[in-house]
C-alpha cells in the first residue's frame, strides 16, 4: 500500500492506465505480485463495468448485492469481500481472518472445521448490540478508538464500529500475543478467559 501511494497508484485511474507489467512491479515486495496485480486489474474492470467506474456508487450497493458481486470475482474471496464491505464502503460485515480463527479455536469458542461464514456470523449476532469503544481524544475530531480511514467514502454504522473496533483488537493480539507458533498467553490480555 505504502510504494502504490508514494508512486501515485492507489486509485482506480491510476491502476486502469498502469501496463500490467509495472504495476506488477510496484507490488513485487507483497509476494504473488503476478497474480495481485492481476487482481487489481480485474477488480478496476469490474467497478468500470458494473458501476461507471464509481467506487462510490459501488460501496452504496446493498450488503448482500455487494458482497455476491465481489465474491463472483476471479481471487477475490470471503475475507478480501468482508475487508472491502467493511474499510471502504463500512458495510456492517465482520472480517474473519487467520488472528480470529486462532484466537477462537484457542478459546473453544468455534472449532478448526468451521466454516469461514460460521466464524463471521457467530461474530456477527456476539456484536450486533455492543456500543463502540470510545476513547475520548484518541484521534482529532472523533473519540472512535479506530476512525475511518481518510479513503473511506462512506459512514461508519454504530456497527459497523464495534466490528472494525472488535477486528483491530483481535489483530493486535494475534500479533502480539496469540502467535501461532509460540503463543504468549501468559501474557495475553484474554488469558482469563482460556478454558
Amino acid at each position: 500500500m505504502r510504494r502504490l501511494r508514494q508512486a501515485r497508484l492507489l486509485s482506480l485511474a491510476a491502476i486502469r492506465t498502469i501496463p500490467l507489467s509495472e504495476l506488477e512491479g510496484a507490488i513485487r515486495s507483497s509476494g504473488y505480485f503476478r497474480q495481485k496485480a492481476a487482481r487489481l486489474k480485474t477488480f478496476v474492470a469490474f467497478v468500470d463495468a458494473s458501476y461507471g467506474g464509481s467506487l462510490r456508487r459501488m460501496l452504496a450497493q446493498p450488503t448482500a448485492k455487494l458482497r455476491e458481486e465481489l465474491l463472483a470475482l476471479n481471487g477475490v474471496g470471503p475475507e478480501t469481500a468482508d475487508s472491502i464491505l467493511l474499510y471502504a464502503g463500512q458495510h456492517p460485515v465482520f472480517v474473519v481472518d487467520a488472528y480470529t480463527r486462532r484466537i477462537l479455536e484457542r478459546h473453544a469458542i468455534a472449532t478448526a472445521s468451521a466454516s469461514y461464514e460460521e466464524i463471521r456470523e457467530l461474530c456477527e449476532r456476539s456484536l450486533r448490540e455492543q456500543s463502540p469503544l470510545r476513547t475520548p481524544n484518541c484521534h482529532p475530531g472523533t473519540d472512535f478508538a479506530h476512525p475511518p480511514s481518510a479513503m473511506s467514502m462512506a459512514p461508519r454504522s454504530a456497527t459497523a464500529q464495534v466490528y472494525n473496533d472488535m477486528h483491530g483488537l483481535i489483530v493486535g493480539v494475534g500479533k502480539h500475543y496469540c502467535l501461532k507458533s509460540k503463543p504468549d498467553c501468559e501474557g495475553c490480555p484474554l488469558r482469563e478467559f482460556l478454558p
